[in-house]
């Protein structure tokens, strides 16, 4: 006697045994991504043009074709039913759509201003930047100042006497580089200019 063996773990449950009736994952978009595609394609004029055809025929075969093959008599009864089956559905539909639209929509609007304060407050950052950049400017030497003052010292270095470095004048020693010496030696220099 032999013992069958079933295929499989035991620490797992098998599988149904139900495959045509198995659950497929629930997605809660899909249903509004339907919606969304079945309102758009109702707001096209292709739909209108479709719609009053099926009506043209529709009416155009009933009233044409013998008594015996109508499907809707006169009054139109069935026509009027699938006519208003249509905007009973198609009406939340459209809502639906709509409602999905102002989501994103609100969502748009909620990233939007979030990119505008963040992008405010960069613009303020920059323009305090660039204010303090204006105020070390400002205390930076410019080129003319620098220019003049170095055609000053090379004037004075110029105007110079070449010898031991000081000078005595009314008893007194003077360095060459001392700020008494360069401002008698920018004096004789505009002098001479």
């Amino acid at each position: 006697m032999r013992i069958r063996r079933v295929a499989g773990r035991l620490d797992q449950p098998r599988p149904s045994r139900r495959s045509a009736l198995t659950r497929r994952p629930y997605e809660p978009d899909a249903f509004g991504r339907i919606a969304e595609r079945v309102a758009r394609f109702i707001g096209t004029a292709r739909f209108l043009v479709v719609q009053s055809v099926v009506v043209v025929l529709w009416i155009g075969y009933n009233i044409v074709m013998p008594p015996g093959l109508r499907f809707d008599n006169y009054p139109f009864i069935f026509l009027t039913l699938a006519l208003s089956l249509q905007a009973a559905y198609a009406a939340p539909l459209i809502l639906l759509a709509q409602n999905r639209q102002d989501d994103r929509d609100r969502a748009n609007l909620a990233q939007d201003r979030e990119q505008t304060g963040r992008q405010r407050d960069d613009t303020e950052y920059l323009a305090r930047e660039m204010a303090a950049l204006r105020t070390k400017v400002g205390e930076l030497a410019t080129r003319d100042y620098l220019r003049s003052e170095l055609r000053a010292e090379l004037r004075a270095l110029l105007a110079e006497p070449v010898g031991t470095g000081e000078e005595v004048n009314g008893g007194q020693r003077r360095r060459r580089g001392s700020p008494e010496r360069r401002s008698e030696n920018r004096n004789a220099a505009d002098r001479r200019a």
